[in-house]
């Protein structure tokens, strides 16, 4: 069908493009963050929602838990809902254990039936270094997190997709491939590893209806950074502010509907134009 042969009714947006569809979404625990504003698209353009929280992570972190605790987190998420027809229901699960993946999308699939969306957005910050820094210990705490469990949730959720149209993966990079991260070592290895591996994954899953793509949010206002480096980062910002959650879940969200069909295999940068050079 060419575009000339689309009725105005196909070529009107609808407002629930999600209505009747499941998503995953991993690393919602602080409202503060990415897979909360994520999260909440998906709930309003009519998804159900099985979502995966894992706190003590937060705790260990200078910027600490979610202060309403989980139970805010959920009802920010459920109140976003665009009927209550949809659900939202969600676990605390420590994804660094090997068979963690496989058993948060056999728990989403046992409770929905089917599953039709995967956010993996969960991520492991802190305890990294530079080079001279760098301990085995600290490379692989970064591999089992940020890479491991992505891959290994993209392969339980494509043994658990029924073959439906719809199926749609998301990994979290970052911008480790559009300027050194120094300090960041591991993170930047084990996130380049996930953007480097998102074409064969996508290659492999394409004959199933299932698209796969990375999205790098680019420096996103999460209140991890202290006074001087937020300003120090916000100046490298064309429109001098700070990604919102809300910008890179607005590119997810659009991913993951139908209106996305004939995009995979890519690393999207949701960046704001921001300059790495002084």
């Amino acid at each position: 069908m060419t575009p000339a042969e689309l009725t105005s009714g196909q070529l009107r947006r609808d407002p629930l493009p999600l209505r009747g569809r499941i998503a995953v979404v991993t690393g919602v625990s602080r409202r503060a963050g990415i897979g909360y504003a994520v999260a909440r698209r998906l709930a309003a353009l009519g998804a159900s929602l099985y979502l995966h929280q894992f706190a003590p992570h937060d705790r260990e972190q200078p910027w600490g838990a979610d202060p309403g605790g989980p139970e805010a987190v959920i009802a920010g998420v459920t109140a976003a809902r665009a009927d209550e027809a949809s659900a939202v229901r969600h676990v605390d699960l420590d994804l660094t254990e090997p068979d963690a993946p496989e058993r948060l999308i056999y728990a989403a699939g046992q409770a929905f039936g089917h599953l039709d969306i995967c956010v993996s957005n969960h991520a492991r910050s802190g305890g990294d270094g530079p080079l001279g820094m760098l301990t085995a210990a600290m490379l692989d705490a970064h591999w089992a997190v940020n890479t491991r469990s992505a891959i290994l949730l993209a392969q339980a959720f494509a043994a658990q997709h029924d073959g439906r149209p719809g199926g749609r993966v998301v990994f979290m990079t970052s911008g480790q491939d559009l300027g050194p991260m120094t300090d960041e070592v591991a993170y930047a290895a084990s996130k380049g590893a996930l953007a480097s591996i998102t074409r064969t994954l996508a290659d492999q899953l394409a004959g199933r209806a299932i698209t796969l793509n990375a999205v790098n949010p680019g420096p996103v206002d999460t209140g991890y950074a202290p006074p001087e480096a937020h300003e120090t980062v916000r100046r490298h910002f064309p429109q001098q502010r700070w990604g919102a959650p809300d910008d890179p879940a607005r590119l997810i969200a659009w991913l993951v509907t139908d209106e996305a069909a004939w995009v995979t295999g890519q690393v999207i940068n949701s960046e704001g134009g921001f300059r790495r050079r002084d």
